[in-house]
């Protein structure tokens, strides 16, 4: 048997100190009696018996049942005090058997209490966090119905009156054909992410959302081959400095960016040329996309301007905006230094956010 067992089996055998100091103070309180009394005999028996009642009940505060602690905390007060009155004095055995036994009802119940509140702080810990996900849920599922019903809705459509577009028009040329077809695929690709984020937004809907890493510069070339693909005119890149990767919410800010001042320039500037150009500095990435399209505003009557419609900013530009100043850094869009529209962005990356 280890020591451990062994230990274990010592304390099933030796219920604590309690019992011994009651049966010892019992023994003290006997002589005590015989003392005060002078030795005769009916006086000499009552107060044996009131000096035992007074010191005895320690035996009960080995178990740490409540009703017991209490019964021996009235049998030894009200013992204690029969055998002041009878000794006409302070009882010694009596008083040292009052002060144990209240210490220890005091102390236990200190303990109770302490106990039922931090069970009352704990139950109502976890009650504030249960409903403040459920809440968070609700919110989440309120936001992807709300995605779902207005946008997605709207996406499938597009997708849907392409294909309808390109099967149903005869003699279409090739050209227009292949338009349509890459404009039902760019449909089809966002309502896929569209969903993607509806599964993130919608985890208690119970089966597990399909989830991707964000994309970061890395993709930028698959971004930059599937913008050539949707039309005819030819997109370059250019990178400067050393490549280095960088933290990942700069390079999701980076990809965003180009992403949607691509889209701007297939928007506002059709068929014009675009070059996008990554300049890795020692504390900064330069980010510049810029095309030779008719530049800001030069068609606002018909909105086709990249000042927006009716030349108002729109939510693109503010968005890149947004996204840089997320990441610490700061947009700049305007004409270009030979014409067009340009749209650069300084984002911070130090040396210490490189790996």
């Amino acid at each position: 048997m280890g020591r451990r067992g062994r230990g274990a089996e010592r304390g099933a055998r030796w219920p604590g100190p309690w019992p011994a100091a009651g049966v010892c103070l019992a023994l003290a309180g006997t002589a005590e009696a015989a003392l005060r009394t002078g030795g005769s005999g009916a006086a000499l028996s009552l107060a044996i018996v009131v000096d035992v009642c007074a010191a005895l009940p320690l035996v009960l505060l080995r178990d740490r049942v409540r009703d017991r602690v209490t019964a021996a905390a009235v049998t030894v007060t009200a013992a204690g005090a029969a055998a002041c009155v009878m000794h006409r004095g302070v009882a010694v055995t009596a008083v040292v058997a009052f002060v144990a036994v209240w210490s220890v009802y005091v102390r236990r119940r200190t303990r109770r209490r302490r106990a039922a509140a931090a069970a009352r702080d704990a139950s109502r810990r976890a009650f504030e966090n249960t409903l403040l996900e459920h809440t968070a849920r609700g919110e989440r599922a309120r936001i992807a119905r709300e995605l779902h019903d207005v946008v997605a809705h709207h996406i499938s459509m597009i997708s849907v009156q392409a294909e309808t577009a390109r099967l149903a028009v005869p003699g279409m040329p090739d050209e227009g054909a292949e338009r349509l077809l890459a404009i039902g695929d760019t449909a089809r690709t966002a309502l896929t992410e569209m969903r993607r984020l509806l599964g993130v937004l919608r985890e208690d809907a119970g089966a597990e959302p399909t989830r991707r890493p964000q994309p970061g510069l890395q993709q930028l070339l698959d971004l930059l081959d599937e913008t050539r693909a949707s039309g005819p005119a030819s997109v370059r890149l250019r990178v400067r400095g050393a490549v280095a990767a960088l933290e990942p919410g700069v390079e999701l800010a980076a990809y965003r960016i180009v992403q949607e001042a691509l889209t701007n320039a297939r928007r506002h500037a059709p068929g014009a040329a675009v070059d996008v150009e990554l300049d890795y500095a020692p504390e900064a990435l330069r980010v510049s996309v810029r095309d030779n399209g008719p530049g800001p505003g030069d068609d606002a009557e018909t909105g086709t301007g990249h000042g927006g419609e009716a030349g108002v900013a729109g939510h693109g530009l503010l968005g890149m905006r947004e996204r840089a100043a997320a990441v610490g850094g700061a947009l700049r869009t305007g004409p270009g230094p030979v014409g067009g529209f340009l749209v650069e962005a300084t984002l911070p990356a130090p040396e210490g956010d490189r790996s």
